[in-house]
């Protein structure tokens, strides 16, 4: 048995661990029993303190082995996606082909801000909006939110070298629904990418750009795209009405002025948030995407 080493998990597949220490060395694998006892599981992202394990007929072509025997605290937790560690969350949504579904982006905009992780919102395919009025429609809807965005282009790749320096040194998270070109911005960020995570999949017989599982991909210049399965839907069971409001920033914003402590901003007379979308302050696009959330939660039913 050798040396304790701290590394960071890269990806996880079937009770298997795949660890990248800071030299570059990658291990395969297993959590000690006690993560079972405590109930914790480690997740893409964790940084662990591992042993490596020396085996006595060990394949020439494997990767090492070794026992991760300790998680070291987290300074972020996701659960959808699940991972941790993550300074900043890229969500990709195409212009068109496929339309935006608005109510998911903002659906995935208030899981981050609860998180109170920060979010860059790209738009893809810019080469498909030669009058640019897709971009203008969205910067009415998105400005005044204060997230960061990008519209960029995979076919062309305008857009990506803000996207790249955005990225660098930074451990982000990538999600976006399927048929954006997530895949393929992806690939254009990572061009230049360390190769780790191609033994990986050698070894699983997985597609190095498969997302079944989340997974990090180191970059040369720094940092990691941790890219993980495409959705078309997102819930927010675990949160009560309460919290919507402080999911969306622009609302908590004016809140504090409405009349009546505790407004919904649906139905109360005097409502500063409802003032605010009716000058357009407030895009009306995501106060509906607001109403719809805090129904969802209101109407959920207890058991």
């Amino acid at each position: 048995m050798g040396d304790m080493l701290e590394g960071r998990i890269i990806r996880g597949i079937g009770g298997f661990y795949y660890v990248s220490t800071d030299d570059g060395e990658l291990y395969e694998c297993r959590a000690k029993g006690l993560f079972r006892k405590e109930g914790t599981k480690p997740l893409v992202g964790d940084i662990c303190l591992m042993t490596p394990v020396e085996e006595s007929d060990p394949d020439p072509d494997a990767l090492p082995v070794g026992n991760i025997t300790k998680i070291l605290p987290r300074k972020s937790e996701l659960l959808r996606p699940a991972v941790a560690n993550v300074d900043q969350a890229l969500i990709i949504f195409a212009l068109t082909s496929p339309e935006p579904n608005f109510g998911l982006l903002d659906t995935f905009l208030l899981r981050m801000e609860l998180s109170n992780l920060p979010v860059i919102i790209a738009f893809n395919k810019l080469d498909m909006d030669q009058s640019g009025s897709l971009e203008r429609q969205i910067r009415d809807i998105y400005e005044t939110t204060g997230y960061e965005l990008v519209f960029c282009s995979a076919a062309d790749g305008s857009g990506t070298d803000r996207l790249r320096k955005r990225l660098k040194g930074k451990c982000t998270t990538v999600a976006g629904p399927s048929g954006v070109g997530k895949s393929s911005l992806i690939n254009l960020l990572q061009a230049n990418v360390r190769m780790e995570t191609s033994r990986i999949s050698e070894k699983t017989r997985r597609g190095r750009h498969t997302t079944r599982h989340s997974e990090l991909i180191p970059l040369t210049e720094g940092g990691y795209i941790c890219d993980t399965p495409g959705f078309t839907s997102l819930g927010i069971d675990e949160f009560e009405k309460e919290d919507i409001a402080k999911g969306f920033r622009e609302i908590g914003r004016w809140q504090e002025e409405c009349r009546f402590a505790g407004c919904s901003h649906i139905a109360e007379p005097d409502c500063r948030v409802k003032e605010k979308v009716a000058v357009g302050e407030i895009s009306r696009v995501r106060y509906e995407s607001y109403v719809r959330m805090y129904g969802e939660c209101r109407n959920r039913k207890r058991f």
